[in-house]
């Protein structure tokens, strides 16, 4: 065969082998993925949990129409270490002080989404990320990332009087749907995009009484077994719904922008919260309350809809499964402890027996020398179990502050006539919420206590609750006899994986060191925990 023809000939052939490769790379769409996620919601807290007090439409269909997680738990009761198990794929004790509330991010703590943005994706997001954290302020925090570990921040789009449709004065001013519009429209270009929906709600303060004007009623509020059932309790829940509220209409705004541009189909959509109710013994407390959380994932052309799957499965699950979903390779980013949930979708069978596992260091500044309170917790079969690793530490923070000034103690429970005031700067791992000031307010009534002790005594080093019957964990099943062989194998799988993932927390030599690390916002003054005394005693005085 002439040279020539059999040359020509092979370049036909490779061309139209190489343009039917990207026609059928360009049929196959990379996903996009918006990632929702509420600040300070818990599980039972959607209409498609069958809430009688929470409205959330948007939700509802992003569960309906994919996969509903019934036992999702976060990273943490808290919103710091929770996000950064959500962006790294790690437990926060494996990130260090980007783990820790308020402290700094280092570099080499390397996110997922960074990911994604160096494989070509367009990265962003609207108010709250990955925080509180200090992150680089000058080129002398050489160490520290320099900008949030969810993307880059768009948020153009504000609240004001001209505008104000706002469902509480306590809502943030941010336009969330508006910004989502503006980095699609100005952004993403033609780009597979990553987008981080970081609502500030329902977290605290509420406008009490935002219910009434959204036509709640009280009798609808279903007020938990550790918390007093009456009036301001159930009040405080609705303020809280409303806010919930707010979060889902802006998620609809944000479905139905995708499906008029016909995005939606191709867009994995997740929708979580960071942690549990801002309430006394929810948030900041591993227990159920404070780390079992809404979590549904909708994506038509991966996940079949309808399912509800009660598998375990935790939020350093989540940047493993969004890694497999879109194919990237985690490049940079240090080893990862969770696993991929995409086997799940994709097989017949979508239940799988699994632990998960959760915990935390510091919340607010809310003890001597600003020391956390140390959890770790695993959540295997129907079972809670929890190491209080310094039970005698105030498991809600110090119940007593001192005067920087003079260096006198104020008085116990910081009860003074102010009555937005009373409780702010004590028991400050919980926030200051009409219920937790009506605790303190009226902790000598007998009844009351009950729900104080329940919210802020210290506590035995392990507890272990069934929680499939005993959601508000008020039945500590720890050191029963019947329960020995079930304890003995949640202590081994936790402590195992403790050790596998290398916490210092079961470190002789470096035991200390969450303590160690600075905090990056404002610090109160508290005296130093004494051994043995129990808030029981204060109340006797």
């Amino acid at each position: 065969m002439n040279i020539k023809i059999l040359f020509f000939s092979t370049v036909l052939i490779l061309f139209i082998f190489g343009c039917e490769k990207k026609a059928k790379d360009k049929e196959k769409k990379c996903p996009n993925i918006l990632f929702a996620i509420s600040d300070d919601q818990s599980y039972l807290h959607t209409s498609f949990a069958g809430s009688r007090f929470v409205n959330t439409p948007a939700f509802d269909r992003v569960a309906k129409e994919g996969i509903y997680f019934q036992n999702g738990y976060a990273g943490s009761p808290g919103c710091a270490p929770s996000r950064s198990a959500i962006v790294t794929g790690r437990h926060h004790w494996q990130n260090e002080q980007s783990g820790q509330h308020a402290s700094s991010w280092l570099k080499k703590h390397i996110p997922f989404v960074d990911e994604l943005a160096a494989s070509g994706y367009a990265v962003g997001r609207t108010d709250k990320g990955v925080g509180p954290f200090q992150y680089a302020r000058t080129k002398k925090d050489s160490l520290w990332r320099e900008g949030d570990a969810a993307g880059p921040a768009y948020q153009v789009a504000k609240y004001d009087k001209t505008n104000d449709e706002r469902f509480s004065s306590g809502i943030s001013n941010s336009n969330y749907a508006e910004n989502f519009k503006y980095f699609m429209e100005n952004v993403r270009k033609d780009r597979p995009f990553f987008y981080w929906f970081g609502s500030f709600e329902p977290h605290v303060k509420y406008e009490q009484g935002s219910w009434k004007k959204r036509g709640k009623k009280l009798e609808d509020a279903e007020v938990p077994a550790f918390l007093p059932d009456n009036g301001i309790v159930r009040g405080d829940l609705l303020d809280y719904a409303v806010e919930i509220e707010w979060f889902d209409l802006h998620l609809q705004r944000m479905l139905d922008y995708l499906e008029e541009i016909g995005e939606l189909d191709n867009t994995i959509v997740i929708v979580t919260s960071d942690n549990g109710m801002p309430f006394p013994r929810a948030k900041a407390n591993t227990y159920d309350y404070g780390v079992h959380v809404p979590l549904a994932i909708r994506y038509p052309e991966g996940i079949k809809g309808g399912q509800k799957c009660n598998t375990l499965v935790g939020f350093a699950d989540l940047a493993p499964t969004i890694l497999e979903a879109t194919q990237t390779e985690p490049k940079s980013m240090l080893p990862i402890s969770g696993e991929s949930l995409w086997s799940l979708f994709t097989s017949n069978n979508i239940e799988k027996e699994r632990a998960v596992f959760f915990g935390r260091e510091r919340h607010s500044s809310s003890r001597y020398q600003n020391w956390g309170y140390p959890q770790r917790s695993v959540r295997k079969g129907d079972y809670l179990y929890i190491w209080n690793v310094l039970p005698d530490r105030w498991p809600a923070g110090a119940p007593q502050g001192i005067d920087k000034e003079t260096g006198e103690l104020h008085p116990f429970l910081d009860i003074i006539n102010e009555e937005e005031k009373i409780g702010e700067n004590v028991l400050s791992d919980i926030d200051p919420t009409p219920a937790k000031r009506y605790l303190i307010k009226n902790y000598r009534d007998s009844e009351v206590q009950k729900y104080l002790l329940l919210a802020s005594e210290k506590r035995p080093e392990f507890e272990m609750y069934n929680v499939v019957k005993d959601m508000a964990c008020l039945e500590n099943l720890s050191g029963k006899s019947e329960f020995t062989d079930i304890e003995g194998d949640l202590k081994k799988t936790l402590f195992n994986e403790l050790y596998r993932t290398e916490d210092y927390r079961v470190s002789k030599d470096s035991f200390d060191t969450f303590d160690s690390y600075l905090r990056y916002f404002p610090l109160r003054s508290y005296p130093k925990p004494t051994a043995g005394v129990m808030l029981k005693n204060y109340l006797l005085d």
